[in-house]
Parts: structure tokens; sequence; C-alpha cells
């Protein structure tokens, strides 16, 4: 089940929250959206799931279109909204039983134990919704979302509110998922998106400004390169900016400090001459790879 976006456009009056976006999400794909806040993320994932519609442009979710089948694809779709809408006076299986019979599953009972299972909701079964810490109440909305098997899943910060250890448990179920099913999820934890996502899109003030794997990002910045240089004691930071080559400094630790430059092998020679006029011995010096977290911020930076 693929997802396909054509010339999206949404305006909230004069205000333009997305911009002729445009993308192809294949089946079995775990995409992560990522965004500034304001950028346009969830206007995007409300549009997909048919809770809003585009001012202009089109859009097919599972070959169905957003405006001629809207209840076909929310049929197929399993959607964590970001602010996760409960009915917090019900209990976690009550709440559970009840989303399943809005899907008209059959043996919903048995379903509800399965996803129970499945999310961890267990130690939490006897207590209302409301009384649930925000973690247990991410899960109950992932359940929810998850309950009757939908072949598309759209997850608003499917993790947010999680602790460490769950965090984790969550990853590993939606990269369990990814197996099967299609997942386009929002987040602002980059290491999320270098954990679990094989294809990342970043929004910025409404425009697709970067579509692809986190290590064909990595090549938009291929003339942007990092060293990480080790010294044998503490040198000044205003000694390393005068050479050429170097663009930019951050002190690591005492003796390591972070070069970013245009040119490393340039640098690395510039590095070993200063080395010997300053009676100093370079410990390592190796390249360092960008991030998802430092391409983010280069690509949505202002300006």
């Amino acid at each position: 089940m693929s997802i396909v976006v054509e010339n999206i456009t949404k305006l909230y009056g004069s205000q333009k929250a997305l911009d002729s976006v445009s993308l192809h999400i294949n089946k079995g794909e775990i995409v992560g959206l990522l965004g500034p806040n304001g950028a346009g993320k969830t206007t995007l994932m409300k549009i997909l799931t048919c809770y809003i519609a585009p001012t202009s442009g089109n859009a097919t979710v599972g070959g169905f279109n957003i405006f001629k089948n809207p209840l076909e694809i929310k049929k197929i779709i399993g959607y964590l909204p970001e602010n996760n809408p409960l009915y917090l006076d019900m209990h976690v299986p009550e709440f559970l039983l009840f989303v399943a019979g809005l899907y008209k599953i059959s043996h919903k009972r048995e379903r509800v134990k399965e996803i129970m299972e499945i999310t961890g909701l267990w130690p939490e079964a006897h207590k209302k919704i409301g009384a649930l810490s925000k973690g247990y109440k991410q899960r109950v909305g992932l359940a929810q979302a998850l309950i009757h098997d939908p072949e598309i899943l759209i997850l608003d910060e499917p993790t947010s509110g999680l602790d460490p250890n769950q965090i984790i448990e969550i990853r590993s179920l939606i990269k369990e998922l990814g197996k099967k099913k299609t997942i386009l999820l929002s987040t602002h934890i980059m290491q999320e998106v270098e954990a679990i996502c094989n294809r990342v899109i970043i929004i910025h003030k409404g425009k697709l400004i970067a579509d692809g794997s986190p290590s064909k990002l990595d090549t938009l910045f291929s003339q942007q390169e990092n060293l990480l240089v080790r010294f044998e004691r503490s040198i000044p930071m205003n000694s390393l900016l005068k050479l050429k080559s170097v663009e930019f400094v951050t002190k690591v630790d005492n003796n390591t400090y972070e070069i970013r430059t245009n040119n490393a092998e340039e640098c690395s020679k510039q590095l070993f001459m200063f080395a010997v006029e300053n009676n100093v011995t370079i410990l390592s010096l190796q390249k360092k790879q960008l991030g998802i977290e430092e391409i983010f911020h280069l690509l949505t930076k202002e300006q």
C-alpha cells in the first residue's frame, strides 16, 4: 500500500501551511517526517488521513483518493494524532473494545488481548485512561491505531512522553511492523529517525526540502566535512581558526576538537603543519560523518 501526494497546498487564511508538496511512499517503507515546529508536518498527516482537505492538489492512500474515497482510506490506516484524544473515563480494555466495535472486528475480545500484549498495556488494564501516565496514554493511542491491523500507519510523535525503556520497546515494535506495513511518522527525536527509518523527508516552511535515506542526505553536504582531531594537550581554539581551511571549531573535551572544513585533505595537511610549528603531537585525526541532527540543522537554519 503506497502513499502518493501530488502538489498539495494548504492555506489557513493568508498563511500557507503546505506549498506544492509532492512525494511517493512505497509499501514497506518506514519514513520519518521531520521539520521545525509549524513546518506543516501535522497538516500533511491530517490531509492524508482525510481529517482536513487540501486547498489544492491531490493524494491517494493505498490506491484510494482522498476526495472520492475518504471512508475507504480510514479503514486501511491507523492514525495516532499529535494530541492523542482518548475517552478518559473508560478503562483501557473497555476503550479498545469500543474502538474494535467501530471497526466491526470479529473476535474483538481476542484482538484486544493481543494488542494489549503487543503494546505492553496489561499492567495498567485495571485503570481508567484518565489515571494513566502520559507514556501509557501514548501506548493506548498506539493500540487504538493498531487494533484493526491497518496496512498503513500514520503516527504523529509516537514516542512522545515515553521513558527511555518504553521508547526502545515502541521503536522495536514500529520497526517490526514496518516489515509488513507502510509507516509515516513525525518526530523531533533525531536518534529515532536513525534507529528505525529507512527514509527521511524534511519539510520547512511548508516546502519539501529534502527526501532520501539518511546516508543519501549526507551527500547533500559532501562539500562540508567535519574532522575530529585530538592533541596531546589543550590548544587555543582561535589559533585553529586561523588555519585557512578551517571554517568552524568546537571543543569536544580538553584536548579534542571538532573542525568543520570544506576540504578535509587540505585541512589535515594544515593541522599537521600546525602541530610541527607549535611543537604539539596529534594523537588522532579522523573524519566525522554528519548525523541527521546536523543535516536537519543545516537544511532548516535561518539564512
